[in-house]
């Protein structure tokens, strides 16, 4: 199972949390979440595996947790 973990506006489309059944890469997962909440097609987002930003596909184990943050500002 995968724990995503949505913040920012991100919430308003798919709540805070959900699980996820196991995937074996986060485009895999991304492709998955954006069937279930089409929605996340049209905004942008950093991923973040395990508390750490990726840039590209990741291989993902059982119990990870994948985050999605939206652009943020601030100083």
């Amino acid at each position: 199972m995968i724990t995503v973990l949505f913040f920012g506006k991100l919430v308003e489309i798919a709540g805070v949390k959900t699980e996820m059944p196991l995937v074996s890469s986060t485009d895999e997962l991304l492709d998955q979440l954006r069937l279930q909440f089409p929605a996340l097609a049209a905004e942008k987002y950093i991923v973040a595996v395990d508390k750490k930003t990726i840039t590209a596909n990741t291989s993902l184990t059982d119990n990870c947790t994948v985050a999605l943050l939206p652009p943020f500002s601030g100083g």
